[in-house]
């Protein structure tokens, strides 16, 4: 017998928190995809223009480190955010072995709009929630991630909601293609 609010024999797709949370991830994706097309973005490779953006990864194993992607995922969005030419790889001068990324002017033209961008997406989805229901939402929420988390690495403070999440599991390739 499972020791909580579920019991095997009583769960249905219905009632189960996992199928609430990964419905609402996919519909903020969804909505955030819509309001960076413009950009030339995705909402899994706006988490590597914010990175960047703000200092918190400068090689493509900090931005792997950071988001949880795999080297050749993360490998793969980085060629195409370069192709798009939103990112500038070069070598470091002091060891010539580390891949250094910045942001090329189009990329900090594309960061600087995901503030805006990222709250409008985020009150939209929040229309007619209270402060109340969203400082409780943020709190239940933020228990229910403690709950999995072994010391992991926190979020940071350089993060725009919703936006800079993307998929941190790196496995939405699909998704991030364009």
């Amino acid at each position: 017998m499972t020791d909580g609010p579920y019991q095997p024999e009583s769960i249905h797709l219905e009632s189960s928190l996992g199928y609430y949370l990964t419905k609402a991830r996919n519909v903020l994706v969804e909505r955030t995809d819509r309001a960076v097309a413009h950009l030339g973005l995705t909402t899994q490779q706006i988490g590597v223009i914010l990175l960047l953006s703000c200092g918190r990864a400068t090689t493509p194993f900090e931005l792997s480190r950071a988001m949880s992607y795999d080297s050749g995922s993360m490998t793969r969005m980085l060629d195409r955010l370069e192709k798009k030419g939103l990112i500038a790889r070069s070598r470091s001068d002091t060891d010539r072995r580390v891949v250094k990324l910045g942001l090329t002017e189009q990329g900090e033209h594309a960061a600087s709009q995901l503030p805006e961008l990222g709250a409008a997406v985020l009150n939209e989805q929040l229309r007619g929630f209270s402060d109340t229901d969203l400082a409780t939402l943020i709190d239940l929420l933020s228990r229910f991630i403690a709950n999995g988390i072994d010391g992991g690495d926190g979020a940071g403070g350089c993060s725009v909601g919703a936006l800079s999440d993307g998929d941190e599991s790196g496995s939405s390739a699909s998704r991030d293609e364009q």
